[in-house]
């Protein structure tokens, strides 16, 4: 059964923004770190971003640094990228991922959402 479930992606103009969601079913996210990671097609999955739950300290990529923004809510057991100035080298399927400690490799994470689709261009 689907644990990660993204949603939020679509078709978008450089420029503009998109804010996509993952929401966990079966678990919370207390006590791990939620990692956004993107692939786009020929290329290696990269680190975009991820969050404490507990504490909400964050990192990024340099590339989206000043851009995106990883943030929670516990409420309603959902993590967010909100994506802003979006350019057409974000394209990419994005993935939300569960690791029990802090990574920047999609290695050693424990759980992956199906992945949503993020279109930029004109």
């Amino acid at each position: 059964q689907v644990q990660l479930v993204e949603s939020g992606g679509g078709l978008v103009q450089p420029g503009g923004s998109l804010r996509l969601s993952c929401v966990a079913s079966k678990f919370t996210f207390n006590n791990y770190w939620l990692g956004w990671f993107r692939q786009a097609p020929g290329k290696e999955r990269e680190f975009v971003a991820t969050i404490n739950w507990t504490y909400g300290s964050a990192a990024y990529a340099d590339s989206v640094k000043g851009r995106f923004t990883i943030s929670r809510d516990s409420a309603k057991n959902t993590v967010y990228l909100q994506m802003n100035n979006l350019k057409p080298e974000d394209t990419a399927v994005y993935y939300c991922a569960r690791s029990p400690i802090v990574r920047t490799r999609p290695e050693g994470y424990d759980s992956w959402g199906q992945g949503t689709q993020v279109t930029v261009s004109s």
